[in-house]
């Protein structure tokens, strides 16, 4: 980093309010960038201590620069290209748990930390029954966080208005509950004074959340090499993130908005009484268009999503199952029309990003089960709603079922004839796109389809 960025830290210096753990590429894209973005508009002034639990890496980066790094932001919104770049000097320090513990301590100490933010890459949110709390450190994340807020309660006194924010970003459901009930386990386990355990649940606020942004990391060396020269200086840390970004928070008390001051930078960190609704959008229009795409794309020959959607007969598809087929079953949910198509609409510009090379083989992973998830309830809903084959559904079925090769000739598996038994109109659908799919080509398939639903309009 050049002399100027040196210069920029001393000018944004802030207290350190929160307390992240984990360094990972989506914590600097999501919440480390909302926080930059609060303290540039001057509504936080606050800095991220980070704490790395695992040796490999080490800090030594972070130090060279300052705790400076490049975030670079590519891809499309509402169809149009986008490319920013934004300099986060948010984080204050990193420090190394194994190597100093009591510098963590140190900061549970601190009245103005108020938030822990974390994603952990090692365990994760699990009970560790051999996890000793009083270690330096203790070896999981929970057995971590544990000491940090006994560390705090014994500092303050059992202070009532000394608890913290605590929101956990790891990809489980109900993140915070989960969180919740493994740190008071610990804290039982350790046979912890009563007194903490109360404080535990009533004076601290774990939030279940949801993120959503793609960050796929390091920047590619000819863009790294591109970078360099238009900033003219060299960022080891820097990476990429796509423009689209959402993190909901779960919380009806006031002490979280208050404290999580830096929310109000940016709608699209949203804190409400339920976030229900948005796991819905991501996980039946972002996940579940994925998976009713993905054998078909693979079977038409494509190996990146972003290759799909620049083909106007496929991207079509993508299109119609979320807007005609998927979009109609929210209702179910209490998610109105205007909001599905709009979070739809984000969704078609992201798998259109250009500068995203998702491939569909990583997209198949765990595909059966992915389906059921995502899928199946979608099925069922519009069967339920409507009485009617959804036709888009069916055929990204059925390219599931020919790239899976669980079906042989018009029999399905066993296991999805006991799955789609009281559905026979959709089963019948799907055994039929399968023959087609077995003497045409997907995009011939696709397009029939395309002209009898525009001819039924």
């Amino acid at each position: 980093m050049n002399v100027l960025n040196r210069q920029l830290i001393k000018e944004r210096a802030h207290p350190e309010k929160v307390l992240q753990f984990g360094t990972g590429v989506l914590l600097r894209g999501l919440p480390d960038y909302f926080i930059e973005k609060a303290n540039r508009a001057g509504l936080f002034g606050g800095s991220i201590a980070i704490v790395k639990s695992t040796d490999s890496g080490g800090t030594n980066k972070f130090e060279q620069q300052d705790n400076l790094y490049t975030l670079h932001i590519k891809g499309l919104e509402k169809g149009e290209d986008v490319q920013e770049v934004l300099l986060v000097s948010a984080i204050s320090r990193v420090i190394t748990a194994a190597n100093n513990w009591a510098a963590v301590l140190d900061i549970a100490r601190n009245p103005e930390v108020e938030t822990v933010i974390s994603n952990t890459t090692e365990v994760g949110i699990v009970l560790d029954e051999q996890d000793d709390i009083h270690a330096s450190p203790p070896a999981s994340f929970p057995g971590k966080l544990t000491a940090v807020l006994l560390e705090r309660f014994r500092a303050f006194n059992g202070a009532r208005d000394k608890g913290m924010v605590i929101l956990p970003t790891e990809l489980i459901d109900k993140n915070g509950v989960v969180l919740r009930d493994v740190v008071i386990a610990l804290a039982e386990r350790h046979r912890l004074e009563a007194d903490f355990i109360n404080w535990l649940k009533n004076s601290n606020h774990f939030c279940n959340t949801l993120v959503d942004r793609i960050v796929p990391g390091s920047l590619s060396i000819p863009e790294q090499k591109q970078a360099e020269s238009q900033l003219g200086y060299k960022d080891e840390l820097a990476i990429m993130a796509e423009p689209f970004c959402l993190w909901a928070i779960e919380s009806l008390h006031p002490r979280v908005s208050e404290v999580l001051s830096f929310a109000q930078v940016d709608k699209r960190m949203v804190i409400t009484p339920d976030i229900q609704k948005f796991k819905e959008l991501k996980l039946r229009l972002l996940n579940g268009s994925h998976t009713f795409s993905c054998g078909l794309a693979i079977l038409a020959g494509f190996d990146t999503v972003k290759e799909a959607m620049a083909d106007p007969v496929f991207s079509k598809y993508v299109k119609h199952v979320m807007h005609q087929e998927i979009i109609p079953t929210l209702r179910d949910v209490n998610i109105v029309k205007e909001e599905a198509s709009e979070f739809a609409d984000h969704v078609i510009d992201r798998f259109g990003n250009p500068y995203l090379h998702h491939q569909w083989q990583s997209i198949s992973t765990n595909y059966t089960s992915k389906m059921q998830m995502r899928n199946l309830p979608t099925i069922a809903r519009y069967v339920q709603r409507y009485n009617e084959v959804p036709s888009y559904m069916a055929l990204g079925f059925a390219g599931y079922l020919q790239f899976m090769q669980t079906t042989d000739g018009d029999k399905l598996s066993a296991a999805w004839e006991a799955e789609l038994q009281a559905y026979t109109g959709f089963r019948n659908a799907v055994k039929q796109y399968i023959t087609q799919l077995e003497t045409q080509t997907v995009l011939e398939v696709i397009n029939k389809l395309n002209g009898n639903e525009e001819g039924r309009q």
